[in-house]
């Protein structure tokens, strides 16, 4: 098994030039087909991890994120990296616990986000913000984690792309050492917000409409593409389609495109 250096040393490795696909698990079993089909690292999703327990997104505690991420991490060799929300606190000092607690994980890297949670302030103002960044990158210092920050503007109605970039600029200073945007609505704000950054920048796929090509993203100078919740979705939307299926109509039809169980089961070694 590889160690969790050589995890942290692999995981930047992929940000240092070109555009790769960071593909996000939500079990042990999925973690492992996805490395079995080549993606070079994997993350968690704070959506599918709250799935699978039946809950929605933001209703996972710091406790159950981290033994998910854990699972993950556990199931293959590839770097990891955790979505762990906005650090499941909202003072940066408790914030930065979260991310001292993931390095006993075995993580290669997690993000931490400006939304609040509050309906009201659904984004925190800047200089908590920066502080809490600047908090959690305080706690993992020197060890090789990679800290994502993300930027919520965009999918919290705020759609100030000037503040965006701002925000991303100071969470860099702040010691992040990948950022992210999620919902950008079309490849020129990516390329303006790659443009003004000098550190890799993360592209969240997943949202319909919104979700470029790899290339293309490529092209504007993201570094990282993210899948979010897409596969867990797309596996759930199977499930719920040859479940009404069958419920419904009586019929089965959903077995004949079906993969076999042991090519399934070939992923798991």
């Amino acid at each position: 098994m590889a160690t969790q250096q050589e995890k942290f040393a692999a995981f930047r490795a992929l940000h240092e030039s070109g555009c790769f696909v960071i593909a996000n698990a939500w079990d042990a079993g999925s973690a492992k087909v996805l490395a079995g089909i080549g993606f070079p690292a994997l993350a968690t999703s704070s959506g599918a991890s709250a799935g699978i327990l039946g809950r929605r997104d933001g209703q996972v505690t710091r406790a159950e994120a981290l033994a998910h991420a854990r699972d993950v991490v556990a199931a293959t060799d590839l770097p990891v990296s955790a979505d762990l929300e906005k650090g499941f606190a909202d003072a940066p000092g408790e914030a930065a616990e979260t991310y001292r607690l993931a390095l006993g994980t075995g993580l290669a890297g997690g993000s931490i986000e400006d939304a609040s949670g509050d309906k009201d302030r659904p984004i925190y103002d800047f200089d908590l913000a920066v502080a809490r960044v600047e908090a959690a990158a305080a706690a993992v210092r020197g060890t090789g984690f990679v800290l994502t920050a993300r930027a919520e503007n965009h999918l919290r109605g705020v759609t100030d792309l000037d503040d965006t970039i701002r925000r991303l600029q100071a969470y860099a200073k702040a010691g992040a050492d990948v950022l992210m945007a999620p919902g950008l609505p079309d490849l020129d704000a990516v390329k303006r917000v790659c443009a003004a950054l000098d550190r890799p920048f993360n592209f969240m796929a997943g949202i319909p409409k919104r979700s470029f090509t790899v290339p293309a993203l490529a092209a504007c100078g993201v570094r990282r593409v993210s899948l979010a919740t897409s596969l867990y979705r797309a596996a759930m939307t199977g499930l719920i389609q040859a479940a009404r299926e069958v419920h419904g109509q009586g019929t089965m039809g959903y077995v004949d495109s079906a993969l076999p169980g042991a090519e399934i089961t070939g992923y798991f070694g």
